[in-house]
């Protein structure tokens, strides 16, 4: 544990930064005068992709410790880092809009997709790792780990842009638009880039 001290200390730092300057950012574009109903898209963008980055993070912390490869542990910090800091974005925005951060209502519902069937084994939306997938990468060292991750890392990416787009479209908070933007560029970039990770190592994404 000790030697994530300083890298938790210092996510957990940016996080605290980004959510203050992300508060007034909101206020200023108008947050603060009209808050997006429970229901809204800008809301449940908030929820979902909270979840959505969540899981991103944990994959993140664990292929760190299953190998010694510095481009997938470099990779691993800055997904780690980027997806927990917008995370406490996203949960910033629902305490400043005195909303909950957990609804009765499915995943994506706010995509117009809350019929879709509810994930198998514990992957909740699109793109995320099942409870299996995430056992397994827990059980695999080095080579194979770095492949499992990036395979896994790619989907849970195009997932997230599928998700990141229908905000662009939908949200009605200019900043949080922003962000899903930010969001869609950022991920669609690491997808490129893992692809060409995975090609070094001999394998390819899922079909």
């Amino acid at each position: 544990m000790n030697k994530h001290v300083g890298w938790i200390a210092g996510t957990a730092a940016a996080v605290l930064v980004a959510a203050g300057a992300i508060t007034y950012a909101v206020a200023e574009d108008g947050g603060s005068d009209g808050a997006p109903a429970a229901g809204s898209a800008d809301a449940g963008f908030a929820r979902d992709m909270a979840v959505h980055h969540q899981q991103a993070v944990e994959m993140s912390y664990i292929v760190r410790d299953r190998t010694d490869d510095e481009e997938v542990r470099r990779l691993a910090y800055d997904i780690a880092q980027t997806q927990a800091n917008q995370r406490g974005m996203l949960l910033g925005w629902l305490d400043l809009w005195e909303l909950p951060k957990f609804s009765s209502e499915p995943p994506m519902t706010w995509m117009d997709m809350g019929s879709m069937p509810s994930g198998e084994d514990g992957a909740l939306m699109p793109g995320m790792a099942t409870n299996s997938e995430m056992k397994k990468l827990n059980t695999l060292d080095g080579k194979q780990a770095e492949v499992f991750y990036l395979q896994l890392m790619t989907d849970h990416h195009k997932g997230g842009v599928h998700m990141a787009e229908a905000c662009v479209k939908r949200c009605e908070v200019g900043v949080e638009k922003r962000l899903a933007q930010t969001m869609v560029n950022g991920q669609e970039s690491e997808i490129g880039l893992m692809a060409d990770m995975l090609k070094d190592r001999g394998a390819k994404a899922r079909p």
